[in-house]
């Protein structure tokens, strides 16, 4: 069975898709990963993540700030989670510190075993086969289409659909890939994804067709 949450904008969870999320989670260790780019006042800031959670039996986090070289205990602490969360912020950094990469290898062994796998923003954009980043969200201020983690197939996810008007864009995306679906997320809207099948959502979502 496996658990896909993919969020539009910034955390916190969403009520009903949190209440999924750790109910999957708490099915295991009751331990969850937070994944994100290290910046200051960062402490601060993860409480943003773990408020829903919190409200639904979850307490125990480990926080994972994304770096080139990754430790074997880092490692092994991801492994040892029943659930993980990828953060939001700079998406061609994340993508570059965990597709094709020991961290990426280990959410998809984990995603694969049942673990829940939640994305925000950056962390929704590069969970698909397709990582698709639009011009407004990297500093070449080009359309990028790059390969992705690879949890789903056959969709396209476009964040902050209705603030950053990507309507176009996904439409193009669309075009390029061959994908036959995309979702265009708003901020504080998200989808739940059960054996890559849409099966909950919450907020605004925008779906196109190819």
């Amino acid at each position: 069975m496996q658990h896909l949450f993919l969020f539009g904008g910034s955390p916190p969870f969403t009520p009903e898709l949190g209440k999924v999320f750790a109910e999957t989670a708490r099915q295991a260790t009751k331990k969850v990963a937070i994944l994100f780019l290290e910046r200051e006042g960062w402490e601060e800031y993860m409480s943003k993540y773990t408020s829903v959670l919190k409200e639904h039996g979850l307490q125990d986090f480990f926080y994972m700030p994304l770096h080139v070289h990754v430790s074997t205990s880092e490692l092994e602490q991801l492994d040892a989670c029943s659930g993980i969360v990828i953060g939001g912020g700079d998406t061609v950094r994340y993508r570059n510190y965990i597709v094709d990469t020991p961290i990426g290898e280990r959410i998809r062994q984990r995603y694969l075993s049942g673990v829940p796998v939640a994305g925000f923003s950056a962390g929704a954009l590069i969970s698909p086969e397709h990582c698709v980043i639009p011009p407004i969200d990297n500093r070449e201020g080009k359309h990028l289409f790059l390969p992705g983690l690879g949890l789903i197939e056959d969709i396209i996810i476009s964040a902050h659909f209705t603030k950053w008007q990507e309507e176009a864009n996904l439409q193009k995306a669309l075009r390029k890939t061959a994908v036959p679906t995309g979702y265009g997320i708003d901020d504080d809207a998200g989808c739940y994804f059960k054996n890559q099948s849409l099966v909950l959502t919450e907020g605004n979502i925008k779906v196109m067709r190819g």
